[in-house]
């Protein structure tokens, strides 16, 4: 959630949010919603005041002023319980338009939406088009069965078989590992969570239309292990020692993808439920900076160490989400389609998620509010995607990255008779 406050006094606050398309208008309202809260707050802390008074007078007075104090004492708490509610009213109106308003993006991040972004690297060579692309070499391989997925879960839906099992599982435990070097701890984290959490993560409002619903118990599937892992740490008071806190998580996640019908619908590239291994970091505002590019460097690590020929690119700020203040995305080069598409991507939250979850750092002085980031570690069937392009030998034979074959301990898997 917003600074409120820094929203009333800081100008450069106010553009960043302008910066991401918010009419100005909406920012006012809230505003406006925001000073009637505190005057309402401030009336009821007087009445409140007064009430305790009265009620002392009570106890004070003599016999024939009793009655008149105590009539006075209940004409302020009609009035102190009219005010609350009035109070409770604008706050939830306050609430419902501050949580709709997004991070504030970062004076670095590029001006426009989702083509204006910034390339800040290119790493190897854009190769040219294998003989089959990755959906036909998942089918020739006898790794991706689309058809009976079709059949009994619907669209955007496959089996995944074969070694191709055994490449996935690998690229979990290799990633694993590395995180864990870096000073992650591994988390299988629930994969279903409550509403609030989902709020308090910064995914609601605005992405409730991707989310699948277990509307009889209260319950959301994720998209990301980021919703859970965030919630570790949930109205916690953090030792600054301790910190960084870095969680790498492995679970399978769920998106609806609405509003991309007809869109990647060939192969793995674009489904409902995809397994993914996340790094999530509790950070002293200080160095969160830095922390983003840690996690970015970590990313362009694993991509390195897999032979694939990436770009990073810093996200523009209308193309942000609502939580993030900035956002790299790494974009492996796709051969049959001759251009690059994103794998995985590492944002700075700053204290938009942490002042929903009011986690918060031990101070001398104050408890200051903890900054949280997120990154992909390994999109592990989006991986095996560009796998499928990458490692494609001529003769149709699949080469495994020999960083994932002490994992499997395969090195060459042979195309099919």
């Amino acid at each position: 959630m917003i600074d409120l406050r820094k929203l009333r006094e800081d100008t450069d606050y106010r553009s960043g949010i302008i910066h991401k398309g918010v009419d100005e208008k909406t920012l006012d309202k809230a505003l406006d919603l925001d000073t009637n809260c505190r005057a309402l707050q401030a009336e009821v802390e007087q009445l409140r005041s007064d009430q305790n008074r009265a009620s002392k007078d009570i106890g004070k007075a003599s016999p024939e002023e009793r009655e008149e104090k105590i009539t006075n004492a209940a004409k302020i708490k009609a009035e102190l319980q009219k005010v609350e509610a009035k109070f409770g009213e604008a706050s939830d109106e306050l609430r419902e338009i501050a949580i709709t308003i997004p991070n504030p993006a970062d004076p670095r991040c590029p001006t426009g939406g989702e083509d204006d972004y910034e390339v800040i690297e290119v790493v190897g060579e854009q190769i040219k088009a294998p003989p089959m692309d990755h959906a036909e070499y998942g089918q020739h391989m006898g790794w991706v069965e689309k058809e009976k997925a079709a059949e009994n879960m619907g669209s955007r839906f496959a089996y995944l078989t074969g070694e191709a099992v055994l490449i996935e599982f690998a690229l979990v435990q290799y990633t694993l590992s590395k995180l864990m070097n870096h000073g992650f701890t591994p988390v299988v984290p629930p994969v279903l969570v409550r509403e609030q959490m989902m709020l308090d993560a910064g995914f609601f409002p605005t992405d409730r239309h991707q989310v699948y619903e277990l509307a009889e118990d209260d319950l959301y599937l994720t998209g990301t292990s980021e919703v859970a892992l965030a919630g570790l740490h949930r109205g916690d008071l953090l030792d600054a020692k301790n910190l960084p806190i870095r969680y790498g998580g492995f679970s399978s996640c769920f998106r609806r993808e609405a509003g991309t019908y007809g869109k990647d619908t060939s192969g793995i590239f674009r489904v409902h439920q995809f397994d993914k291994v996340e790094m999530f970091s509790f950070c002293d505002p200080v160095s969160s900076w830095e922390e983003l590019e840690n996690l970015r460097n970590l990313e362009q690590e694993i991509l390195n160490e897999l032979e694939l020929p990436y770009r990073v690119i810093l996200v523009a700020a209308g193309d942000l989400g609502a939580p993030a203040a900035m956002k790299y995305d790494c974009e492996v080069w796709l051969p049959s389609e001759q251009k690059y598409r994103e794998l995985t991507s590492c944002s700075n939250y700053l204290d938009y998620s942490a002042r929903r979850m009011m986690t918060r750092i031990r101070g001398e002085e104050s408890n200051p509010l903890v900054h949280t980031l997120n990154g992909t570690a390994c999109a592990v069937g989006r991986t095996l995607v560009f796998l499928m392009e990458h490692c494609q030998q001529d003769d149709g034979s699949f080469k495994v990255p020999s960083v994932l074959q002490p994992f499997c301990g395969i090195d060459i898997i042979a195309p099919p008779e």
